[in-house]
This record gives structure tokens, C-alpha cells and sequence, in this order.
């Protein structure tokens, strides 16, 4: 379903679904695009899928970091810290 408005067709509309997603976008865009996803449902099931995929990636593609790890950057980070104090 093609909107009769500019800037929110199909074609525009999926182009932006990752700003959408990421908040990017103004809020008059965003509204736009909500507007165009609650009329068109071949958007929103991309919308859908995109989401959904985001929140399976999100959920499962966790990587463990040893705490030794973690506590190695962390010091390293502290050091780096003191360096720019004592630079400045």
C-alpha cells in the first residue's frame, strides 16, 4: 500500500525501519512511519520481523567475558585515567 503522503511510501518506510527501531529519527518522522506501518501491513510485517529479530539477537548472542578479563580493562582503563589527570 503506497501512502498519498511524501516521504512515507513503501519504499521510504522500509528503508527506515533500523532508524526506527534505533530512535534515530525526528518525532515527526516517526510518526509519519507509525502512521504508514498501522495502514500498511506488508510494512508492518516487515516492521515485525525486524523486532522480533533485533530481540532474538539481542537475547541469545551473549558473549561470557572472564572476570579476569573484565578486570584487566578495568585497570587498564584506570591507568589510562591517571595519565591524562597527571597530563593535564
Amino acid at each position: 500500500m503506497e501512502s498519498e503522503e511524501p516521504g512515507v511510501d513503501c519504499n521510504g518506510t522500509i528503508e527506515r525501519l533500523y532508524h526506527y527501531l534505533d530512535g534515530e529519527l525526528t518525532d515527526e518522522r516517526r510518526q509519519e512511519i507509525r502512521h504508514h506501518l498501522d495502514e500498511c501491513s506488508p510494512c508492518l510485517d516487515a516492521f515485525d520481523f525486524e523486532a522480533e529479530l533485533r530481540h532474538v539477537i539481542a537475547s541469545r548472542c551473549k558473549d561470557h567475558v572472564p572476570e579476569a578479563l573484565r578486570q584487566r580493562v578495568h585497570d587498564a582503563l584506570r591507568e589510562e585515567e591517571k595519565r591524562h589527570r597527571s597530563d593535564a
